[in-house]
């Protein structure tokens, strides 16, 4: 099972998790996020790239960098995804299959979140095949993910399609035995955030390594 370790930001934490080496870290361009990458000035330490912005072009090895937008422009995405040297965008918002198709073909791997309250329509699911190389669900929330809520897993046990996906919505290092024992098919990995913090976008490094211990320990 894979480990996203999501909303980073501070430059210190930001080389502190990736020491743990999780296999994807997440760096939100969602300007109304309280982990927004661009929001406090601590994002102007980051090395700067060619235009002579900011960037997040850190050496993180082989970690899969990801940037979460939400509803942005597929053109946007793909700026920013090439100048940030991401590998993934993971869209949260409503991007139709158009979006999916029009930022993949130009070679950046495509992360489509889902929203789940009390159901999951796998029936709207299934245009997405083919067209995204994962899934992600997520607690549905009105901010876009990140409250740190859980929905029932339980609804994934029955997951019908071929796309693997990650799980999201308030994990966190006691939530990662049950999720391993419920066997869920498909699941590629979790995705962590919120339960992780010392405050928005500060990632608990001791609380960060003993979620992957468990997780690569099993």
């Amino acid at each position: 099972m894979k480990v996203k370790i999501c909303g980073m930001r501070e430059l210190e934490n930001v080389r502190d998790v990736a020491a743990l080496q999780p296999d994807y870290m997440g760096f939100i361009f969602y300007n109304k996020s309280k982990r927004y990458v661009f929001e406090k000035e601590t994002a102007s330490q980051l090395p700067a790239r060619p235009s002579g912005g900011r960037s997040m072009t850190l050496d993180l090895g082989e970690i899969e960098k990801v940037g979460v937008f939400v509803n942005e422009e597929p053109a946007e995405v793909i700026r920013i995804c090439k100048d940030y040297g991401l590998n993934y965008a993971q869209l949260h918002g409503s991007e139709s299959t158009e979006d999916c198709i029009a930022i993949r073909i130009k070679g950046i791997n495509v992360i489509k979140a889902f929203s789940v309250s009390n159901e999951i329509d796998f029936e709207e699911l299934k245009e997405y095949e083919g067209k995204v190389d994962f899934f992600l669900f997520d607690t549905k929330t009105k901010d876009h993910g990140g409250s740190g809520r859980q929905f029932d897993w339980n609804l994934l046990k029955s997951y019908p399609l071929s796309t693997r996906y990650f799980l999201s919505g308030g994990i966190g290092v006691h939530d990662i035995i049950k999720i391993i024992e419920l066997e869920l098919p498909q699941c590629e990995g979790i995705d962590a955030n919120s339960r992780l913090e010392i405050r928005p976008a500060l990632k608990d490094i001791e609380a960060t390594r003993e979620l992957i211990s468990q997780i690569r320990n099993r």
